[in-house]
């Protein structure tokens, strides 16, 4: 037997994970991006919170990501000018990328 989420029933359930600490927008991002990756494989997803909180993280913004992970200017210089979108595609050549208004979502890689 099977129950179908709605993106507010993910988020919800996301928010109420007490070892994660995802913001209301960051949860219903990541809701948002499960449903449609569910879509487009294809395959329905078992919610699996603690999964979840393992393979993705929150950050308040690309730079709090990259300083996180000690990524320094010179390291992520592929030749743009502009650092955050240096960082946007280190992230997107290496994981997943979700940005929301707030913050991003970045899977773990």
């Amino acid at each position: 037997m099977k129950t179908t989420l709605s993106t507010s029933d993910i988020a919800r359930a996301l928010k109420s994970d007490e070892n994660a600490a995802w913001s209301w927008n960051g949860a219903k991002a990541l809701a948002e991006y499960l449903e449609q990756l569910e879509e487009e494989t294809g395959e329905e997803m078992e919610m699996d919170v603690c999964a979840i909180r393992c393979d993705f993280s929150e950050y308040d913004s690309l730079e709090a990501w990259a300083s996180d992970y000690g990524m320094q200017e010179d390291s992520l210089d592929d030749g743009r000018e502009d650092r955050k979108d240096n960082i946007r595609s280190f992230i997107r050549d290496n994981g997943q990328l979700i940005e929301f208004d707030g913050g991003i979502i970045v899977s773990s890689f």
